[in-house]
């Protein structure tokens, strides 16, 4: 039971005494929680809430400077022979990078975050180590590095302009990615089409073994090394590195299912990498400069210089040498007197090179240029082939017309990209008159998603990809353009593209309509 009476003050001070700390005894607890509540926040590892991310070193990147650029003779003020490529750099103290061993050039690579400029942007020093695998110096058979200069991809031109301008570049990257991997040689497959650019690297091999650069004891290093030139025909899928090494052997250019990956099985059975003219091109100059140097432009894990092909609607199309997040606007603005008509009469932009999604004038405002930048804007870098786009621009049948050139270029090896370019481009057709239904926007969709992800190689994913950029940016277009039909014609198209009167006429007409 409850007592009803009032304790007395003896008991209270008592109660107090044992229940509340000392002025004291309060500031130690508090002292104490505080330093236990920042001990907790900076060893916390995940990513919560509470968790701000650190903030940026640099918060705007773009406009490198001429004493940094790797490539010093992009725009041809200088021949490209061996004597005035030694002016500008070249060969410069690459006995010294040879000897200090395949570890420290991979080192430096892996430092400076470089990663493949052909496209798929996977970490070049991650990928060159691989040819160095556990028990290599017991393997006899020769080991190949397998140079993709077939640069196929609609609207990319950097790597002709490095082959044309700056060969040596290239056949001094050879030698010193050859080195890291410990290669005996290496085959520059280049397209077929480059007759010219074949002509001056070959120029350039020939200039370098006169002087004893390649070949039997590669600059006075004791490093045997070999680089020949291969003409391909002009197969965009044998931009694929299996595909490549497949029309290297002299084989149709188809690719080849994986594993065995090229660095245990490639090129003639022998270990092989297949890297793109850029990524090896830069291997030199990020030795010679360090590659903390390298690391310094860009974002964090988009580090690095890097080719930008504009082309399209612009005042002055070109191929320049920039910082790797440089915003797409000043981009365009800075090198090529942007856009044709002024900023505001850009409709949409492909951002690197036909394969990559389209994107719409309110994304690009803000855009920059690098591989995670574009990835969270659902589009790519790619080979940062930027195609531009103004108000006169027909976006569907533009699009319409690469689902054409990715028919025309489908090896026809897995059924969902031989028959799914083919489909994809009959659809297209109509669309491009507005002779379907709107259900069929989604069917296309559909189609594309069940092509993505199930082929061999990646060609499949490049014909689905722009089509999945029209319909998620441009659907009111196409809705549009079958309005239109419908109005012109007297009645929406039935599926499949047949007329609406069809059957009236005695016409035989896909079931169910």
């Amino acid at each position: 039971m409850l007592s009803r009476h009032s304790p007395s003050s003896q008991a209270l001070s008592y109660l107090s005494s044992r229940a509340l700390p000392s002025p004291a005894a309060t500031a130690r607890l508090s002292t104490t929680s505080i330093t236990s509540s920042r001990t907790l926040q900076q060893s916390r590892g995940l990513a919560t809430v509470q968790d701000a991310p650190p903030p940026p070193k640099r918060t705007h990147f773009g406009g490198l400077k001429d004493q940094d650029r790797i490539f010093q003779n992009l725009y041809g003020h200088h021949g490209a022979d061996l004597k005035s490529a030694m002016k500008y750099g070249d060969w410069y103290k690459t006995k010294e990078i040879l000897l200090k061993g395949h570890d420290w050039i991979i080192s430096e690579i892996k430092a400076s975050g470089l990663r493949g400029r052909g496209g798929a942007g996977f970490p070049s020093g991650l990928k060159w180590s691989f040819m160095n695998f556990k028990g290599w110096e017991q393997d006899n058979k020769p080991r190949y590095l397998v140079v993709n200069a077939d640069e196929g991809e609609p609207g990319t031109c950097k790597d002709r302009e490095i082959m044309r301008k700056d060969p040596h570049k290239l056949v001094e990257g050879c030698l010193v990615a050859g080195r890291s991997m410990n290669a005996t040689a290496a085959y520059i497959y280049i397209r077929g089409e480059f007759y010219y650019e074949a002509t001056v690297l070959q120029r350039a091999i020939h200039e370098a073994y006169q002087a004893g650069l390649i070949g039997k004891n590669a600059c006075g290093s004791g490093y045997d090394f070999d680089v020949f030139i291969h003409r391909g025909m002009g197969a965009y899928v044998c931009g694929e590195e299996t595909s490549l090494i497949e029309s290297l052997e002299g084989k149709p250019g188809k690719p080849r299912l994986k594993p065995p990956f090229p660095a245990a099985v490639g090129l003639f059975g022998c270990p092989s990498t297949v890297a793109n003219v850029e990524t090896v091109a830069v291997a030199p100059t990020i030795c010679r400069r360090g590659g903390s140097w390298f690391a310094q432009f860009g974002r964090e894990r988009n580090s690095g210089t890097k080719l930008f092909c504009v082309s399209g609607h612009v005042n002055n199309p070109c191929t320049v040498e920039e910082e790797m997040s440089i915003p797409l606007r000043e981009l365009i603005e800075k090198h090529c007197g942007g856009v044709r008509g002024g900023w505001d009469n850009l409709k949409a932009i492909i951002p690197g090179g036909s394969s990559t999604p389209i994107l719409p004038k309110n994304v690009c405002d803000n855009q920059i240029m690098d591989f995670d930048a574009l990835k969270d804007s659902q589009s790519g870098l790619g080979t940062a082939a930027v195609i531009v786009m103004d108000k006169s621009t027909d976006v569907v049948r533009a699009i319409s017309r690469l689902s054409k050139f990715y028919k025309h270029e489908s090896c026809g090896q897995c059924t969902p990209c031989r028959e799914g370019t083919k489909w994809t481009e009959q659809i297209m057709q109509r669309f491009e008159k507005g002779q379907a239904r709107e259900r069929e926007i989604d069917m296309l969709q559909e189609l594309t998603k069940q092509v993505e992800g199930h082929t061999i190689c990646a060609l499949g994913e490049a014909f689905a990809w722009p089509l999945q950029g029209l319909i998620r940016h441009f659907r009111p277009e196409l809705e549009a353009r079958i309005k239109g039909f419908e109005e012109k014609n007297g009645g929406t198209a039935l599926a499949g593209g047949w007329e609406h009167d069809a059957s009236k006429k005695g016409k035989l007409i896909a079931p169910g309509q």
